[in-house]
């Protein structure tokens, strides 16, 4: 009798762990989609005000600052675009398993840590249009404000994009402690689970 009431203990603490950290787990994915969801829209935010601002501005300045406000209206309204697209086609995730989670936010710190690659890139692209600007005779003033502004988006994406992964890392330390918990072990007569408390 008391084996079998043991064993039933071990089965409903087993499952009361289980259930635990599945509860835990989903906790931890919404506050990530939370957290994406957020970054989104500041970054939709902050092109919507620049497509109305370099709109306005394009129209009253004139020289290289003209064409700086004009390229701040297009690379922004590009980038809503994408947003937008990307907002309107993310799937809820569902449940998903520790593994699924942390596959997920591996890549999410992956895409942030690639975005930046990229705004470097953007950054480098600028400059050389600007640099390329003093020694052109077919529209300086055009590269020079193209170069300035392709190099302030591409700043402005790097520190959002560095902002966006230090949130996220931070926030996927909390998966690793629930990894840590759970451990499969072997022993002279089987495989085991541990789940510390």
């Amino acid at each position: 009798m008391n084996k079998k009431l043991l064993f039933l203990s071990a089965v409903v603490f087993f499952a009361t762990s289980l259930f635990a950290q599945q509860t835990a787990l989903n906790k931890f994915n919404k506050e990530r989609e939370r957290i994406s969801r957020t970054g989104i829209k500041v970054l939709a935010g902050y092109s919507a005000a620049n497509i109305i601002y370099g709109s306005i501005a394009a129209g009253q300045a004139n020289g290289s600052n003209k064409y700086f406000h004009e390229m701040n209206a297009i690379w922004n309204g590009i980038t809503l675009g994408i947003v937008g697209i990307g907002y309107l086609t993310a799937k809820k995730e569902g449940i998903l398993s520790y593994t699924e989670s942390l596959k997920k936010q591996h890549n999410v710190e992956k895409l942030f840590l690639f975005n930046a690659g990229l705004d470097v890139a953007y950054i480098a692209g600028g400059a050389y249009l600007k640099e390329r600007s003093k020694t052109t005779t077919k529209n300086p003033l055009r590269l020079k404000g193209y170069g300035e502004s392709v190099m302030l988006q591409g700043a402005t994406l790097l520190f959002f994009d560095g902002i966006m992964y230090a949130i996220h890392n931070r926030h996927g330390k909390s998966l690793q402690k629930m990894g840590e918990k759970i451990q499969l072990t072997t022993t002279g007569n089987g495989i085991g689970l541990v789940v510390k408390l």
